[in-house]
């Protein structure tokens, strides 16, 4: 059985729809071996973030050290890491430790408004962490706080970028991967329906997932879209918790 293992590096989420809990879900559906180190303990639901506590950064690097240390790992998946502190350590890590594929979601703020990372962790992060991915994923204003158009954010950091248009206006949403000088661009219409918790997670695991499995970028990225869609689509009747509800990670659909 041939399952590449799949790192993901995020917060952990009660309620199971984002961080480490969505990513576990979205690597297993997608044939990957998940393993997980907790960066955060969120105490959020449907309804939003309430609170959040960071792991210590020594406990964060124990727990990225004993999985790549040990470990066959062909992708990491990087979420929210809440500090300064814990970004250094990831840096740390992925300078100690080679890894075929990196890919960074790189989480600031909840969609609820929460801060999920410090100023000074996002500097880091632009200036240490963001040009040893593979690939960076920001949603539309996730991109204009990091600087802007996707283009630019590519070549600053010479590294692959997707700009996600869910937050776009467009019935039609298009997200956009620079890679090498080029332009790759994926459309699909909106599906209406109020569970669209863990989309970013979700999406960002696909892709880590896909790239283990064999899959170009191009090709990793097309068919997480497809996966994405599938679970947006066989949520849209699923009713978990009074708010933004989570997608649905094995639609029998799936291909």
């Amino acid at each position: 059985m041939n399952h590449p293992v799949v790192l993901t590096i995020a917060g952990s989420d009660p309620s199971g729809g984002a961080g480490i809990q969505a990513d576990i879900k979205t690597i297993s559906a997608l044939g990957g071996y998940a393993a997980s180190a907790i960066t955060a303990i969120t105490v959020q639901n449907t309804l939003g973030v309430k609170s959040s506590t960071a792991v210590e950064a020594d406990l964060l690097e124990a727990q990225i050290d004993a999985v790549l240390s040990d470990l066959d790992v062909c992708a990491v998946k990087i979420g929210m890491l809440a500090t300064l502190d814990n970004v250094r350590v990831v840096v740390d890590q992925l300078t100690k430790h080679t890894v075929p594929y990196v890919v960074c979601d790189p989480v600031m703020l909840s969609t609820s408004g929460y801060p999920l990372l410090s100023a000074e962790g996002v500097d880091f992060a632009k200036q240490h962490l963001f040009p040893l991915c593979s690939l960076i994923t920001p949603n539309l204003p996730e991109a204009k706080m990091l600087g802007g158009e996707g283009s630019l954010l590519a070549k600053t950091w010479n590294t692959a970028v997707l700009v996600k248009g869910g937050h776009s206006d467009s019935n039609l949403l298009t997200d956009t991967l620079y890679i090498n000088n080029t332009t790759h661009t994926f459309t699909s219409p909106r599906i209406k329906t109020t569970n669209l918790h863990g989309t970013g997670c979700t999406l960002s695991s696909a892709i880590a997932t896909n790239l283990a499995n064999g899959d170009s970028l191009v090709e990793a990225v097309e068919k997480a879209k497809h996966y994405i869609d599938q679970s947006i689509a066989a949520a849209v009747e699923l009713h978990v918790g009074h708010g933004n509800g989570p997608l649905w990670h094995f639609p029998k659909a799936l291909k």
